[in-house]
């Protein structure tokens, strides 16, 4: 299971956020999110080890190819254990206000 710290730190850096966003609309080969930065490729082969090593991306294999996608749950997960434990009142109010939407 992954640990707050490894995302935390995975976020903590400008290229991996935007590589995130990249992701956002879908799967996407490594060469493609390469081709989107000004860094060079073993740069952003380390950025994409992070985030998978963080459990914010996964990667699948077809043939000589990597796919990387978002796993938004996992970062959704984290973020809302993180916020739960620092900011308790807020997720009762939020919890609260999302039940009288649905009424």
């Amino acid at each position: 299971m992954k640990s707050a710290a490894k995302v935390f730190r995975a976020l903590a850096d400008p290229t991996r956020r935007q590589i995130l966003e990249e992701l956002k609309d879908g799967e996407l080969a490594a060469g493609e999110i390469a081709s989107r930065f000004d860094i060079s490729g073993p740069s952003i082969s380390r950025h994409l080890s992070l985030l998978e090593a963080a459990e914010l991306i996964s990667v699948r294999r077809e043939a000589d190819r990597l796919f990387y996608q978002l796993e938004p749950e996992s970062l959704a997960n984290t973020l809302n254990g993180f916020l739960s434990a620092v900011c308790p009142t807020q997720m009762i109010q939020r919890k609260r206000q999302l039940r009288r939407k649905k009424t």
